[in-house]
Parts: C-alpha cells; structure tokens; sequence
C-alpha cells in the first residue's frame, strides 16, 4: 500500500481545511490509518487515526474536539477534517499506515508502528 496526503494550504486562524489521503494497493481496507505532522525543529508527532473499518478513532488531546478522522474504504481515501485551525497547527501533515493489520496494531500512537510514509502536505496557519 503506498499512501498520499493533499489538501494542505495556508489558511487564516480559525479557519478549516480537509486533508486526504489516497492509497494505492487493494489490502488497504484491512489497515489502520494514522495522520501525523511534523512542525521544523520537532518531532514528528501523532494527530489522529482511524480503525481499519472506520469504527474506532483516536484522536491527540491537543486537536480532540477540533478534528475529524474519517475513510472510504470503497475509494481507498482517508480524510482529515481540521476546524478551528490555529497557529500552533502549523506543519508538514503526513498520512501512514498501521504496520499490523486489522485490530492487532490498534491504539498505537507511534510513528515507528506505522509504514508507507507519503510525502507529506504543507499546512500553514497565519495568525
């Protein structure tokens, strides 16, 4: 499965954007998707992911309430609906997927448990 994230942008603080993620491979229905983003000078960290079926999300305390972790399986996408944006959103989005699939790697967090990295996409929030 090689995965792709668009939909980035610069968008003014408490603004939204939406985010996909657009996989190739047809084993794609039985991973679970994270996105992560990494801002310059840190690490890269966990945003939100979602259960190869799409009935479980977890989402960072930091974006819970804010965000929206969704997928179609039937058009092998993962989408990520960002609101109230703020400047501290800023950076280098990237969508993975779980290395196990099916529940087995669920509740993970680390981007180490997480594979076929795409190139990421830039989201910008100016203040």
């Amino acid at each position: 499965v090689q995965l792709q994230a668009s939909g980035g942008g610069l968008v003014q603080a408490g603004g939204s954007l939406r985010l996909s993620c657009a996989a190739s491979g047809h084993t794609f229905s039985t991973y679970a998707i994270g996105w992560f983003r990494q801002a310059p000078g840190k690490e890269r960290e966990f945003v939100a992911a979602i259960s190869w079926g799409g009935r479980s999300t977890d989402y960072a305390d930091s974006v819970k309430g804010r965000f929206t972790i969704s997928r179609d399986n039937a058009k092998n996408a993962v989408y990520l609906q960002m609101d109230s944006l703020n400047a501290e959103d800023t950076a280098v989005y990237y969508c993975a997927k779980n290395r196990r699939s099916f529940g087995t790697g669920w509740g993970s967090r680390l981007p180490s448990d997480f594979g076929s990295w795409g190139q990421g996409t830039q989201v910008t929030v100016s203040s």
